[in-house]
């Protein structure tokens, strides 16, 4: 079929709500296109949408996807343009597309879910349809990561897969999805599966314990990369979470102010707070590297050391019995508990670990930065742990001279 610019007579057009696969042919100066097109008259009007070009698609081919994601639109009396491929997506479509609704939420995880839905992808087959997979088989995935011991990554995938299903199943009628495949999921074959049950940690160090693990990551007894001691002492003396310490950049530090500054944490809420003067002593000896990290990855200097270095460094730590037994949640947790020691309310410890205020005052209508109460408790703090550092290193001194 030639297109051109003259209108269909009135009396050739189409009854309304008919349509046809039509292969469009366009002369071009240096060239001639031909795409395979679906028409249809609807309301007195043509509508068309394109299916692909010709020869790559073929017409037994053309007349195929016509039939699966036209025909019964057209049939219905429903507009062509807001038909779509109709196949099933894959287990591959379901992760990318739930990856990149992270990803354009804004949400950190986004690359960690997108390196272990691709190996899960990989056992599960990558092109099998995803509403096809069955409880049995996503147990068959976990249960060897149990038998090994991994009892916490077990139910992380659980938990992957789960996630990434409960997106598919709402996405199906949401009109702001841009995923271009609908799932046509029933059911989630991960809803079924028993999480593992949460051990609530409830260890935290004590004033003495507190000063011998600052000592020690002072003055470490064996060579270590510098980075990763002066990143817990941070932790410790500010009691923030581990990636955003760890990920701590020059675009973040206010030295004059004496602020670290998130644009985007944990629980998607920007934040900021004043570090004691011990802390910004800290971090002012630091020369940032050339990429402006303040504490650098030992193995590759263009990015941040990772949480998982931090926490294995501190492994390594305990095992040799150089430090005490802990944790790097643990040091969030001995914050909060010493600084309520130290006279710091529970309100203010919470917004200065942004910790999410569930209050409708809070959530709804309190849009106040809290920063002035927030330099307050942190000075408070700082004498706190400052005269302990000191107590404690006076008591050592007789021992060390005897």
């Amino acid at each position: 079929m030639l297109e051109g610019e003259t209108p269909i007579p009135r009396s050739l057009e189409s009854p309304p709500t008919t349509g046809r696969l039509v292969l469009v042919i366009k002369p071009m100066p240096t060239r001639v296109t031909a795409d395979w097109m679906a028409h249809q008259w609807r309301d007195q009007k043509r509508l068309k949408k394109k299916l692909g070009s010709y020869p790559s698609i073929g017409l037994s081919q053309a007349r195929e996807i016509f039939k699966r994601d036209f025909a019964d639109v057209i049939q219905k009396g429903r507009s062509i343009k807001i038909a779509g491929d109709t196949r099933p997506g894959t287990v591959s479509d379901l992760f990318e597309a739930y990856v990149a609704s992270l990803k354009a939420d804004g949400k950190p995880s986004w690359k960690e879910a997108e390196k272990g839905l691709n190996k899960i992808a990989d056992s599960l087959g990558r092109n099998r349809p995803a509403r096809d997979i069955d409880p049995e088989e996503i147990r068959e995935i976990i249960r060897p990561i149990y038998q090994r011991g991994k009892r916490s990554m077990a139910d992380h995938v659980r938990s992957s897969i789960r996630s990434a299903y409960s997106w598919g199943l709402k996405s199906e009628h949401d009109y702001r999805s841009s995923s271009v495949r609908r799932f046509r999921l029933v059911y989630n074959p991960a809803a079924g599966i028993p999480t593992e049950p949460k051990n609530v940690g409830t260890r935290w160090l004590d004033e003495e314990e507190f000063v011998r693990l600052y000592r020690s990551l002072e003055a470490p007894d064996a060579p270590v990369h510098p980075p990763y001691t002066r990143a817990v002492r941070i932790l410790m003396l500010t009691g923030q979470r581990v990636g955003e310490i760890a990920g701590l950049h020059v675009d973040q530090w206010d030295a004059a102010e004496r602020i670290i500054d998130w644009s985007k944490t944990k629980n998607g809420q920007p934040h900021a707070i004043p570090v004691p003067k011990i802390a910004a002593e800290l971090i002012g000896s630091i020369k940032p590297n050339e990429f402006g990290w303040f504490f650098p990855s030992a193995t590759d200097l263009s990015k941040p050391v990772s949480h998982g270095t931090l926490y294995s460094f501190m492994w390594r730590q305990r095992n040799r019995e150089v430090i005490p037994v802990v944790t790097n949640r643990d040091l969030r947790r001995t914050w909060k508990t010493l600084a309520g020691k130290a006279g710091l309310s529970k309100e203010i410890r919470d917004r200065l670990q942004n910790h999410t205020l569930q209050d409708v005052s809070s959530k709804s209508y309190d849009r106040w930065n809290y920063m002035p109460e927030k330099r307050a408790a942190m000075a408070r703090w700082n004498k706190f742990v400052c005269e302990l550092l000191m107590k404690r290193k006076r008591k050592a001194a007789p021992n060390e001279a005897a």
